[in-house]
């Protein structure tokens, strides 16, 4: 499927330099060419852009103080910090090498130039990995506007770039350490180089005289492999992805053989070649994650022992949810655009993660910023009404309406869910933190469900530490820790802990607070700290608050 600028992309396309430029300024307006060139001035440089980007997602990364997923502690900055400072909680999944080392050495390394510069305090340990993603996340954003630039026009990549920016989930997700976000930007970088090599390769972009003279590819194109190697080698669910990208175009290569073999194959191996020994190195052994990764959640269906959801989940409640309100912005933007080759990619990735049983807003996070370009193409398009004579006000306040009606749905949600919802997990490890290096802890049992807090990566203080383990068993309808403890939970501490002597403090949700009181009051416990967590519950029994209880002889 070849790919060419539409001719009712957003109106005409604005100037961008090169031929063209006096056709397309005759069919605008003076007034309007003007706006558009101010904007571009304002917003039309890929450095401003970027420092934009940079600047915006440095506050994003401080306003988020909220608990979202146990992979952005428990699969990322836990293993860099053991990496780092020799004590850290391995899961089960490190046990099995189901999870490359690539991604959190990113961590690890910032963790050693903290310890290194004397500033790996408790503030520092918190803010500092997600002020070094919102670095990642600003590419993101920088390569999303170059991309909706290349396939649009420039007008188009300004709204693409406000989409991004205001939609409440990527504000609430993109800054956090997770593998899916740093995947998300590899995604948008490496489909962008992807698209330039196909517009070179067609003669739709002006390239160097002596690689159009030669039969080499474009290195864009090569580029674009490397960076889907990368992801590939983070998530190996990322080739669903690229699966698509790839196939559409070597169905139409004259050069299959050259594609294959002095490209894919090359690149593939070193990239997995390294990462394999890399993890080799890590591990202690051999091991082959990808595989292993592929083996557990794909054929295995290992995931579906964290929940399943319906076949639909993703298209009806999912992926409409972190979308939000750009929605019907997005699916008009994808009729009136007729973009197939992007929208086709979203519906694709979208298709085949609903096979899987255990679905998560995370996994489809990668597609979501392809959604605001079309986006970004409707809110664009609805400025070309402006000189329009009578219907001039009209339009203009339907634009407005649409920018107010975006952002009153968005910013306050966005908001909420990173300042306030489900905080107080990360509020009591803070605070654990700080009372640890005071030498007020000695000892600390999590009496909730398994990863509900941070853990060592924010204690940073290498002392006793405890929480009810989920393990999957290898024997279908066995019961783990969390299961058992949620059950019947003053049974479940007496037979598993006694008489809690040896713990100096005891965290735990206020939903099961009331169930265990009495034997806290026994053996001596006395709360000492109450945080907010949520005004409303998410899968279990509303999470109100987190209880911080301490043994009277240490207080």
């Amino acid at each position: 499927m070849s790919h060419r600028r539409r001719s009712n992309a957003a109106g005409p396309p604005l100037p961008e330099g090169g031929g063209g430029g006096a056709t397309n300024a005759a069919a605008s307006s003076p007034s309007e060419g003007k706006e558009k060139r101010n904007l571009s001035w304002v917003l039309g440089s890929d450095r401003r852009v970027l420092a934009l980007a940079l600047a915006f997602r440095a506050v994003n990364a401080l306003l988020v103080r909220t608990y979202f997923n146990p992979d952005e502690h428990w699969q990322c900055l836990e293993v860099a910090h053991r990496i780092a400072f020799g004590y850290g909680h391995l899961t089960w999944e490190w046990k099995r090498g189901l999870r490359s080392y690539l991604h959190p050495l990113i961590f690890a390394a910032l963790y050693k130039i903290l310890a290194l510069l004397h500033l790996d305090t408790p503030c520092f340990m918190v803010m500092a990995p997600r002020l070094l993603q919102s670095v990642f996340a600003s590419f993101g954003d920088l390569y999303l506007y170059k991309f909706s630039k290349l396939i649009f026009n420039n007008h188009v990549a300004l709204w693409t770039l406000f989409s991004q920016l205001v939609n409440w989930f990527m504000f609430f997700c993109i800054t956090r350490t997770l593998s899916n976000s740093l995947e998300t930007v590899l995604t948008v970088s490496g489909l962008y180089y992807w698209f330039v090599a196909i517009k070179s390769s067609k003669g739709t972009l002006v390239v160097p005289k002596q690689q159009a003279a030669s039969k080499q590819s474009p290195p864009s194109r090569k580029m674009a492999l490397v960076i889907a190697a990368l992801a590939c080698a983070i998530r190996p669910t990322s080739a669903i992805t690229w699966l698509y990208v790839g196939l559409l175009d070597f169905i139409q290569m004259k050069s299959k053989s050259h594609f294959i073999f002095l490209e894919v194959i090359p690149i593939g191996v070193i990239v997995l070649a390294v990462t394999t020994f890399l993890d080799c190195w890590m591990y202690g052994s051999q091991v082959i994650v990808p595989l292993n990764f592929l083996k557990f959640n794909l054929f295995s269906s290992g995931g579906d022992y964290y929940g399943t959801h319906v076949f639909h989940w993703y298209f009806s409640q999912g992926f409409p949810s972190m979308i939000w309100t750009f929605l019907p912005f997005s699916i008009y933007g994808i009729i009136k655009s007729q973009e197939w080759r992007l929208s086709g990619l979203i519906a694709w990735v979208l298709g085949v993660y609903s096979i899987l049983g255990h679905k998560e807003f995370r996994f489809v996070l990668p597609v979501l910023p392809l959604m605001f370009m079309f986006s970004g193409y409707i809110l664009a398009a609805m400025t070309q009404f402006k000189g329009k004579g009578l219907h001039e006000k009209r339009h203009l306040s339907r634009l407005q309406l649409s920018v107010i009606l975006l952002i009153l749905t968005n910013v306050p949600m966005a908001l909420y869910m990173s300042l306030f919802h489900q905080r107080g997990t990360e509020d009591v490890m803070f605070y654990l933190s700080r009372e640890a290096h005071d030498g007020r802890v000695n000892s600390v049992l999590f009496l909730m469900p398994c990863h509900s807090t941070p853990y060592y990566s924010t204690l940073h203080y290498n002392l006793p530490m405890r929480f009810l383990d989920c393990t999957p068993s290898e024997n279908k309808g066995t019961l783990d820790e969390s299961d058992r403890f949620l059950m019947n939970p003053p049974d479940f501490v007496g037979e598993v802990f006694g008489n809690l002597s040896s713990f100096s403090h005891i965290v735990l949700f206020e939903s099961e607070e009331r169930h265990v009181l009495q034997l806290l009051l026994r053996n001596s416990f006395k709360e000492v700290r109450r945080f907010f967590h949520s005004h409303f519950k998410v899968d279990r029994d509303l999470q109100s608050s987190v209880a911080v209880y301490s043994r009277r002889d240490v207080l």
